[in-house]
């Protein structure tokens, strides 16, 4: 009985064997096929690393890979809002357009492909630090208005700009105008001390003309304390009729133009020999139609409170146009403290005719001294030649 059994054994050992032989065979075809998946996929790197808690302002967002190529990026802030960027040529790298904001989680996803074909993806968070201090703008026109022919483009700052990061913001800021329309931004003093920017068409805009205006400012530092910018800005405006209108002081007139014709007259009385009405041309920055003047605001005291109907501002520091019915000399002689003072009915005329960013022209007037440009929106009291020289790009 043992020995048939060992026989038996040996018999059935050479298909054991031809088994065994079968598992190893197919064994190696699995590792054949699975030669894709091991291989390695492409490194991607972003900077700011993952993980990060207090990242510096004033970094840009890049994105790196090695050993093939970005296929898709998405870029997101913890309030969901999108970063743009650009993906270079060939897909090897990506930077964003602009400049991280403070105090700001961001959330990287990628996907890649390898040299060989191998698609992969990640996502990757870091967080900015805080900012000290953040400035801030003031933008006028305002977003959506249809604003005169005379109208700059007016940009004042919460917190000073330093001098050396002019230059910069001034790049971040951009005009676009459908039609073309050649301009460029200058540097002002604010009548209120604060520092500004103006942008100003060479000539005065054409009626019908879009214009926006986009600041890329996330992540730039003011310097000079004034402080980071924390976030970019995107507004436009239109031109509409083009109404100005032209004081002769000598003859105690006011003449309305629309589009260069003259479409009436009214007669008024303008700044006294003492305080004569400031010159140029002066651009309507704001109206009321109602106001209290008041002496004290223009260095005379307590002389005068006077109620008035149907304002119209031109500098800010009080070159008003006005009704002025205790004025018993309109017409006649120019008595007034540097404004233009009319009949209520005629200032209700000139009030609704004049758009902000209307121009009014004084001829005539004895006062010798030029309006600074950042009382009021006076961008027309210098030559395209001076203005020019305002840009910290020149």
């Amino acid at each position: 009985m043992h020995a048939a059994h060992r026989r038996h054994s040996v018999r059935y050992l050479p298909a054991l064997i031809a088994t065994a032989t079968l598992l190893t065979a197919c064994g190696t075809s699995g590792g054949a096929s699975s030669s894709k998946a091991d291989e390695p996929s492409a490194k991607v790197t972003v900077t700011p690393a993952a993980g990060s808690k207090s990242v510096k302002l004033g970094s840009a967002i890049s994105i790196r890979a090695d050993g093939g190529k970005l296929t898709s990026v998405e870029v997101k802030d913890d309030q969901g809002t999108k970063v743009d960027g650009r993906l270079s040529a060939g897909g090897a790298s990506w930077k964003s357009d602009g400049k991280v904001r403070p105090k700001t989680t961001y959330t990287v996803k990628t996907r890649a492909k390898s040299t060989g074909g191998k698609e992969s993806s990640a996502t990757s968070v870091f967080t900015t630090e805080a900012a000290d201090k953040i400035n801030k703008l003031t933008n006028t026109p305002g977003g959506g208005q249809t604003v005169g022919t005379g109208m700059p483009v007016s940009i004042l700052f919460d917190n000073p700009i330093a001098t050396d990061r002019r230059a910069g913001i001034e790049k971040a800021l951009k005009v676009t105008t459908k039609p073309h329309v050649e301009g460029a931004w200058g540097w002002v003093k604010d009548y209120s001390g604060k520092d500004r920017i103006d942008w100003r068409p060479k000539d005065y805009w054409p009626s019908g003309t879009k214009v926006s205006v986009k600041g890329a400012l996330t992540g730039i530092d003011s310097g000079a304390n004034g402080g980071w910018f924390a976030r970019d800005y995107n507004f436009g405006f239109a031109i509409g009729a083009d109404h100005k209108a032209v004081i002769d002081v000598p003859s105690h007139t006011l003449t309305m133009y629309e589009n260069g014709k003259n479409v009436g007259s009214v007669v008024g009385s303008a700044g006294s020999p003492q305080d004569p009405t400031r010159g140029g041309v002066h651009t309507v920055r704001s109206k009321n139609a109602a106001e209290t003047m008041d002496s004290s605001t223009i260095g005379h005291g307590d002389e005068w409170m006077l109620d008035s109907k149907w304002v119209t501002h031109l500098t800010a520091s009080g070159t008003f146009l006005h009704s002025a019915p205790w004025n018993k000399q309109l017409g006649v002689a120019n008595t007034s403290h540097g404004c233009f003072g009319m009949s209520t009915g005629d200032a209700k005329k000139v009030y609704d005719f004049l758009t902000i960013g209307s121009t009014v022209k004084v001829n005539g007037t004895s006062n010798p001294n030029k309006t600074d440009v950042g009382n009021g929106l006076e961008v027309w009291q210098e030559s395209w030649q001076q203005w020019q020289q305002r840009s910290a790009l020149k």
